[in-house]
């Protein structure tokens, strides 16, 4: 079974959906495929479409995939990877109006460049991606918020005394 995840977000990421059922007509995909479409709206005969699926049903869905296809949102990637998931990932575009920018292109190439995941550009790329799946080992990804964790501590530290009982300098 292949999972593909559209997230949460407010518009349409048709585009995605289209290509997927292309792929099936041509049998480059030949697995069950189950969508979590979020707000969009597409039916077809060749995949089982959901709008919103509970949370815990969805991470059962994405440990029983073989792979997962999945815009750029980084939750989706994330969980995703965490299961331990071959991963492609297309990001949706605002020229498309499916995201208010293309942050989600930062997103997948940063994820494609540390090889954790096949971030692709454009939904024209997808079949190349299904195809590359059976030989793709991605790097085991690992979370880094060490960046993150030294903003918080060099915004904390002028404040933090450890000598006083609540620890903030008066």
């Amino acid at each position: 079974m292949i999972l593909v995840m559209l997230g949460t977000q407010n518009n349409s990421f048709k585009r995605l959906l289209e290509k997927i059922d292309e792929l099936i007509g041509k049998r480059v995909i030949k697995e069950e495929v189950i969508v979590q479409a979020g707000y969009t709206k597409y039916s077809s005969e060749n995949m089982k479409i959901f709008d919103l699926i509970p949370k815990e049903e969805l991470l059962g869905y994405q440990k029983q995939a073989s792979f997962i296809i999945t815009h750029g949102g980084v939750g989706s990637i994330i969980t995703s990877l965490e299961c331990g998931k071959k991963v492609i990932a297309v990001p949706r575009k605002h020229e498309y109006l499916e995201h208010v920018n293309n942050h989600q292109e930062e997103i997948v190439e940063l994820f494609n460049k540390k090889k954790y995941i096949i971030g692709i550009k454009d939904v024209a790329k997808l079949e190349e991606a299904v195809k590359k799946i059976p030989e793709f080992n991605p790097e085991k990804y690992k979370a880094d918020n060490s960046k993150m964790l030294k903003i918080i501590q060099d915004f904390i530290d002028p404040f933090w005394d450890a000598s006083k009982k609540d620890h903030f300098k008066k």
